[in-house]
């Protein structure tokens, strides 16, 4: 007998969603209570983020684990927006693959360590654990203008940087190409964070790997929601859409504008963030009976 067709599929971005922009942690017991629901009926659910796989596995896997994920669900990790990429059982994070393709070269990875150090260390920290992208966050006891302040000037010197180091970059309108005409990195500006990634990392990629990894092991569901706190999590939606799946998007900080989509897009009427993601979560549990 083959298996079942599952109801729903889910593509979660981490920070936001699931995870508090304040804490970085799960500080909504009940998300991890409903994802685990959700996997245990067979629902396919990949957490689609920019985080690193050591962020995901302390923050979101061993949560998880520790609240009894069942052996038969279908979980799966994209980290650096599809430079990292893992399977999650019950016993934790499985292999973990990295793309060396799109890493930074290493002395440059160097140079901008040594500029948050000297410049930007009392507002922001170098994330260590990144494998392929370079990562530079708010520090958790800075507010948000303080940061913000100094994340302009970070975003000019890191730019300035990486054009002194010979490397074609963007970031927003400014462009500095490399000797060959092109701008193979770019510099993402979120609420918390900078990362300076690949041009070949985005969140429609990473949807593409996870949907190619839950076909391996059964049936894929029509019907698929992505949720995310930034505008460029609407990439797993447009991917989904594009495949031909039943997608929707759930905007939980829709405050920074609302992007017109050719498939539903979903706010969460006075939640945003992770209350926001917890409100989806529990709807979904209580629509396929789970609770």
């Amino acid at each position: 007998m083959s298996a079942p067709i599952p109801a729903l599929g889910l593509m979660l971005d981490v920070d936001g969603p699931i995870a508090s922009p304040e804490t970085r942690t799960i500080a909504i017991p009940r998300i991890v209570t409903d994802l685990v629901l959700l996997a245990g009926a067979g629902i396919p659910i990949a957490f689609i983020t920019g985080r690193s796989e050591q962020f995901i596995r302390e923050q979101v896997v061993e949560p998880l684990v520790a609240a009894q994920l069942p052996a038969a669900s279908r979980v799966y990790g994209v980290c650096e927006k599809g430079g990292v990429w893992f399977p999650i059982t019950a016993e934790g994070v499985g292999h973990v693959s990295v793309d060396e393709k799109v890493s930074l070269p290493r002395e440059t990875v160097d140079a901008v360590r040594v500029l948050v150090e000297r410049d930007f260390g009392d507002t922001m920290f170098f994330d260590e654990t990144k494998h392929v992208m370079i990562s530079v966050e708010q520090r958790t006891d800075v507010g948000s203008e303080a940061y913000k302040r100094a994340q302009v000037r970070f975003d000019d010197a890191a730019f300035e940087l990486l054009a002194s180091h010979g490397l074609g970059v963007r970031h927003g309108e400014r462009e500095h190409p490399d000797a060959r005409g092109e701008t193979p990195f770019r510099l993402d500006t979120t609420i918390i964070s900078t990362d300076i990634e690949s041009v070949a990392l985005d969140k429609d990629h990473a949807a593409e790997r996870a949907l190619a990894f839950f076909a391996e092991s059964g049936p894929l569901p029509q019907l698929w929601r992505s949720v995310g706190d930034s505008r460029g999590d609407y990439l797993m939606a447009d991917h989904l859409h594009e495949a031909g799946y039943d997608a929707a998007h759930v905007d939980v900080r829709p405050s920074d504008g609302v992007l017109e989509r050719p498939y539903p897009v979903i706010e969460i009427e006075g939640k945003i963030h992770d209350e926001a993601g917890a409100e989806f979560l529990s709807y979904w549990v209580k629509k396929l009976g789970l609770r």
